[in-house]
């Protein structure tokens, strides 16, 4: 039976259930993701089962177990319906395979044309970057409150309409992919800003030693996010900053389909420029799809050489529908 974090080849995955409260929700939405993770026993049947199964047992005949080979000990028969042995073993391959996809297409993206696009224009494209089940899966995720260390209501805050959820540590396996791949040539682009502006500060090429310095400054709190919008929802202009160290990029990946799932709710970027009127930038995402922008500002080459204009992002109103996007942000907020 478990109570603490699960033994697995992939533990990234298995801390996301690592509760039994967890492992419960999971079961309830019948999330196919925990197959393999974990197995749940029904003690009323004498089966055990994956989390994904169509059974509907009662919490209090529910107990889990980290392996199909647990479960049997236990004196459980699998589940003739689910064939829950059929995955013993394989779960792990199966889940870094899929973090490995994720990476390389980061890897992949042409990262010439995206720092050339981010100093011209202050936004750059990927391109499709998860798949529709991917972008499902996260969106789906947002129902779960065990995967957040927090949840925002933008209008007590005078933050715009909507909401939004803080993922808590360890982050989910795709995320967490997400954010370490994009890092390194994201630091190649800033360290590059940061010398035309003449700024000293320069960024380590690996996400763990720049998180380190985070949580050595006391901001040691996950900021990647969901953020979820109804209709009439907007978001202000804002910048994401949650302490003295900041990465100046981030990444947002929008996981709706536009004019299917949602209409408007674009994402809106501008730009102050010294003694100038402020350029607005509307992008128009797909699902799957991510931009790349600044945090708070960027160099813009002028006739006397570069100087720093400020950014602020948001989002339009919704006009119907709901819309979801993964936030990305590279710093940890105090």
């Amino acid at each position: 039976m478990l109570s603490p974090p699960i033994a697995t080849p992939f533990p990234q995955i298995a801390a996301v259930f690592s509760t039994d409260d967890a492992r419960w929700e999971a079961m309830q939405r019948r999330d196919a993701s925990a197959d393999g993770v974990f197995y749940c026993a029904v003690r009323t049947t004498g089966v055990y089962c994956r989390p994904s199964c169509a059974g509907r047992p009662r919490r209090e005949n529910v107990s889990f177990y980290a392996t199909a080979a647990d479960a049997e000990l236990a004196g459980f028969r699998p589940c003739k319906r689910c064939r829950p042995a059929a995955i013993a073993g394989s779960r792990g391959a199966r889940a870094s395979s899929q973090i490995s996809a994720v990476a390389a297409r980061v890897g992949a993206l042409d990262w010439t044309r995206i720092a050339a696009e981010l100093d011209a224009h202050g936004c750059a494209l990927t391109g499709a970057l998860l798949t529709p089940a991917e972008c499902r899966a996260l969106a789906a995720s947002y129902r779960s409150d065990a995967r957040f260390r927090s949840r925002v209501i933008m209008a007590r805050h005078g933050f715009g309409r909507g909401e939004y959820k803080y993922f808590a540590d360890p982050l989910p396996p795709t995320v967490a992919a997400l954010r370490e791949a994009f890092y390194p040539p994201l630091a190649a682009i800033a360290n590059r800003w940061n010398a035309a502006l003449g700024i000293e500060r320069r960024f380590p090429d690996d996400l763990g030693a720049f998180l380190a310095e985070c949580h050595a400054a006391g901001q040691v709190k996950p900021t990647p996010l969901l953020l979820q919008y109804g209709e009439g929802d907007y978001n202000c202009l804002h910048q994401d900053l949650y302490g003295e160290l900041v990465f100046p990029l981030q990444v947002t990946v929008l996981l709706a389909e536009p004019g299917i799932d949602f209409t408007g709710g674009e994402f809106v970027l501008t730009e102050q420029r010294p003694r100038m009127q402020s350029r607005a930038e509307v992008v128009a995402l797909k699902r799957g799809e991510a931009v790349i922008f600044p945090v708070h500002h960027r160099p813009v080459r002028g006739t006397r050489g570069p100087y720093r204009v400020n950014m602020r992002h948001g989002v339009s109103r919704l006009h119907s529908g709901r819309r979801r996007t993964l936030g990305i942000i590279f710093h940890d907020a105090k």
